[in-house]
């Protein structure tokens, strides 16, 4: 078994306490490669009149500390977030991960299933082809060798013909202030450690111990089809969204606000939550 350095202390904007009576779930937002939780403002604005909305950045990202010796895989992402989960009391909640933060997400659910009523996955950084696999030794010398520079111009390749000019600028603002060496290992954690689950054949096993329903919502039909061929549970659901970029929860806000509140509404309903 993999020994794992103690939990970061996560910061984490928060709001809503959930209307009494509406068994609406917490929902823990969770953002991806080199963001931070700002990007999930207005929805935090909008869920939490129902919800609990809580907002972490990852360690090494935003206002959240980087430890010494740099540990940044999914599996330690899960592990601060478990500890957030466990101080806050919050109870199982709904875990919503964007890109990196769709495999943190992913791993808290497999890790420590008690905490995660259900998940939902945007554009997952996991399910990576041999062309994307084949291309990343070259990625991170070159991120390694340039640094931010090399990840704002990364990041420019993500957006969609309809993210907003205020969404590109603050994520090329972001990425240009981020450790380079924070990137590159967080990279290394998804796709190249021995315990990575980016690929798509260990991602396939991985997904697999997952035993709480998926929502899943892609930019990219084929990616899709990909993630429900791994769904295991009978509430699961995947939609794909093609006209956006990589950040869809951005390109669509009210449209993503609108599904998941209609997608966990009916994780009240019989068997929605019990694994056959």
């Amino acid at each position: 078994m993999t020994t794992r350095p103690s939990a970061v202390p996560l910061h984490c904007d928060e709001n809503g306490t959930g209307k009494s009576g509406t068994g609406a779930p917490p929902l823990l937002l969770v953002h991806g490669w080199g963001g931070d939780a700002g990007e999930w403002a207005p929805h935090l604005a909008a869920w939490s009149r129902r919800h609990r909305v809580l907002a972490p950045d990852l360690r090494g990202h935003g206002r959240s500390p980087a430890p010494a010796g740099g540990a940044y895989g999914p599996h330690d992402f899960a592990a601060d977030l478990a500890a957030l989960l466990h101080r806050l009391d919050t109870g199982p909640v709904v875990a919503v991960g964007h890109s990196m933060g769709g495999q943190a997400v992913t791993a808290l659910a497999v890790e420590h299933p008690a905490l995660v009523r259900a998940v939902v996955v945007l554009d997952p950084a996991y399910g990576a082809d041999d062309a994307e696999l084949a291309r990343l030794p070259g990625e991170q010398e070159a991120l390694r060798a340039e640094g931010a520079a090399w990840a704002v111009r990364f990041v420019r390749g993500a957006f969609g013909p309809h993210t907003p000019p205020e969404v590109r600028a603050r994520h090329e603002r972001l990425m240009a202030a981020m450790d380079p060496d924070v990137l590159a290992r967080c990279r290394d954690g998804m796709y190249l450690a021995p315990d990575a689950f980016g690929a798509r054949a260990a991602a396939r096993a991985y997904l697999a111990r997952r035993r709480c329903p998926v929502l899943g919502v892609y930019s990219n039909e084929a990616a899709a089809d990909w993630e429900r061929a791994s769904l295991t549970h009978p509430y699961s659901r995947i939609e794909a969204w093609p006209e956006c970029g990589h950040y869809l929860h951005e390109d669509r806000r009210e449209a993503l606000v609108e599904l998941v509140e209609e997608w966990t509404a009916g994780l009240d309903e019989p068997g929605a939550t019990t694994y056959p």
